[in-house]
């Protein structure tokens, strides 16, 4: 069978003029002609590198483990940068640029000679943006994730990201002072890497993993271990190989991989955020998947890994105790086993061998850590086209409950007013947030799990049921209902939700309800205004108009569906 000609010689096999102008400014970098003479595949390493996205600081050490493999085996490595989302610090939310990120890595592979892509990626928003760039130009693609950072360690306990809103309440109320609380700041971020507990950046790593786009191990290998390096530089190795079996991401990426990440994310008890993600990610590749689709897989599969913030200990952790692969290994009856992955054998394969050092890390399905995990897709006159809620961090006494609305109008309502002594407020009171979704923050920021007023805290109350449009991070926990949908901006029922208004959640069936008659909402409809937001030109404006809503992935309308990576007209 004849060779398929490499995708990177439509530039540098060029004769004549082009192919003269191709080669000779890349030789300006000190290459030797014979690269360009197309016996070696040209791998794109796609580089969310940043100082101002602390968790993808190291990534120019792992570019260049990237590179030694792909040298080592017979490739041309090139590596390209695109903007890079940092969680901690991008205003209003990273969330809001996922899509413009996702832009930037679909165009930059596209238009350039490239024939398979590593995509480096760790912080939340990095990966799914990555993936969904690729996903849109269907190249052979790895991901190779920086890994989450160690665990600190405070007045000799570990500490992670999740202690954050442990820390911050802590303060509030007057039991940690501000030195020990600026020792903890200085404490929990110790080594490179993304958050130490399972929170979205590692629900990320999981989720490609899982799905067959990343070699195993990817998800837990600490950031400062130096097997991370050597996880990069066989990735760099190994997509050589793909580019020459052709073997390209719709291969991979088939509607059961979808499944088997909805599963593992459930016995992870991974973020609500993947929800998100995974959807956007199916939707660019051509696959259908619903938001039901995650409490389907997900419902009778228990919390299995025993990590931060459904459970007790650190992905660093879960790593010595045998990473993805042994918790894989625990729900293998329940897996699509036989789905081809990066590295070329079968699901089934890769965990075959897979063992568990650690009882205390990862359970069984017959001794979980927790019954409930996954994911719980609510419905429900309060949100007609679903809302979400994690189980697994939730507490269970509140996963039926009854209680009247106390209600914030936005963001900045809920800052104001939220520790007033005067707010009318009780334990039994359920917190509603509006305006924080897709459109209305605009981004859908990470807000959802709202801090408790400073006088139900006070009470030694530590979760109430909290409602929004909006998301929460990874790394949080409580009773919280999120992905309201269709949001409150856009006229949904959450916007018409008013104080003292009974609302009740019903986990375990499935249903959100406002306890307010049609005819009643239909006249409050006729009240509502939309927000003016002020954003008329630029990035911003281009995504109030075009994002679809939380239960279609927050992904842009225009970029629903995959298009190849056709190369067209020169410019020369």
């Amino acid at each position: 069978m004849k060779e398929k000609k490499l995708r990177s010689q439509e530039w540098y096999g060029r004769k004549g003029k082009d192919g003269f102008i191709y080669r000779s400014w890349m030789k300006n970098q000190g290459l030797p002609h014979h690269l360009f003479e197309g016996e070696k595949p040209v791998i794109g390493i796609c580089n969310t590198y940043s100082e101002l996205t602390p968790c993808n600081a190291h990534f120019r050490e792992l570019a260049e483990a990237v590179k030694r493999g792909v040298w080592e085996a017979g490739g041309f490595p090139l590596e390209f940068p695109v903007m890079s989302l940092g969680e901690c610090s991008i205003k209003p939310t990273a969330m809001l640029f996922r899509n413009l990120a996702s832009m930037d890595v679909e165009e930059s592979i596209r238009a350039n000679p490239m024939d398979g892509v590593i995509l480096l990626c760790g912080c939340d928003k990095t990966t799914p943006s990555l993936v969904m760039g690729a996903a849109s130009v269907n190249l052979p693609t790895m991901v190779v994730s920086g890994g989450p950072m160690l665990a600190g360690w405070f007045k000799g306990k570990k500490i992670g990201t999740s202690d954050v809103w442990r820390f911050a309440e802590q303060y509030k109320k007057g039991e940690l002072s501000e030195e020990e609380f600026v020792a903890a700041e200085a404490a929990m971020s110790r080594s490179r890497g993304h958050c130490a507990p399972m929170g979205t950046a590692s629900s990320m790593a999981a989720m490609v993993e899982a799905l067959g786009l990343a070699l195993p191990d990817n998800a837990t290998i600490p950031a400062a271990d130096s097997r991370r390096k050597v996880l990069a530089h066989m990735a760099g190795m190994r997509i050589v190989e793909m580019v020459k079996e052709d073997l390209k991401m719709t291969d991979i990426l088939t509607r059961k991989a979808f499944e088997n990440a909805i599963m593992v994310n459930a016995a992870i008890g991974g973020s609500t955020n993947f929800i998100l993600h995974l959807l956007a990610i199916a939707r660019r590749i051509g696959v259908e998947l619903d938001i039901e689709d995650f409490d389907k897989f997900s419902a009778n599969i228990p919390l299995i890994a025993n990590i931060q913030p459904s459970g007790e200990h650190f992905v660093e952790d879960l790593f010595y105790a045998g990473g993805m692969p042994a918790v894989m290994k625990e729900i293998q009856n329940i897996l699509h086993r036989d789905l081809i992955t990066v590295n070329g054998k079968t699901i089934g394969e890769n965990i075959a061998d897979a063992a568990c050092y650690n009882r205390d890390l990862i359970g069984t399905l017959e001794k979980p850590f927790k019954p409930e995990s996954g994911i719980a897709v609510l419905k429900g006159n309060l949100c007609p086209n679903g809302a979400v809620l994690k189980p697994s961090a939730a507490t269970p006494s509140l996963l039926q409950h009854r209680g009247q609305a106390v209600v914030f109008e936005d963001i900045d309502d809920y800052k104001r007013r939220i520790d007033d002594p005067e707010l009318d407020v009780t334990p039994e009171s359920v917190l509603v947030l509006k305006n924080v979704g897709p459109k209305g923050y605009p981004g859908m920021p990470e807000v959802g799990n709202m801090a408790l007023p400073a006088k139900i805290l006070a009470q030694g109350i530590s979760d109430m049921v909290r409602i929004s449009d909006g998301r929460m991070s990874g790394t949080g926990f409580g009773t919280v209902v999120l992905h309201v949908s269709p949001e409150s901006a856009i006229g949904g029922n959450l916007a018409l939700v008013r104080n003292g208004d009974w609302v009740t959640l019903d986990v375990p069936n499935r249903s959100l309800m406002l306890e307010v008659s049609e005819e009643e909402l239909e006249e409050r409809r006729t009240s509502f205004k939309s927000m003016n937001l002020g954003y008329d030109r630029g990035y911003v404006n281009l995504f109030i108009q075009n994002v679809n809503q939380a239960h279609e992935g927050v992904d842009f309308d225009f970029l629903v569906g995959a298009s190849g990576p056709e190369v067209k007209r020169d410019s020369h």
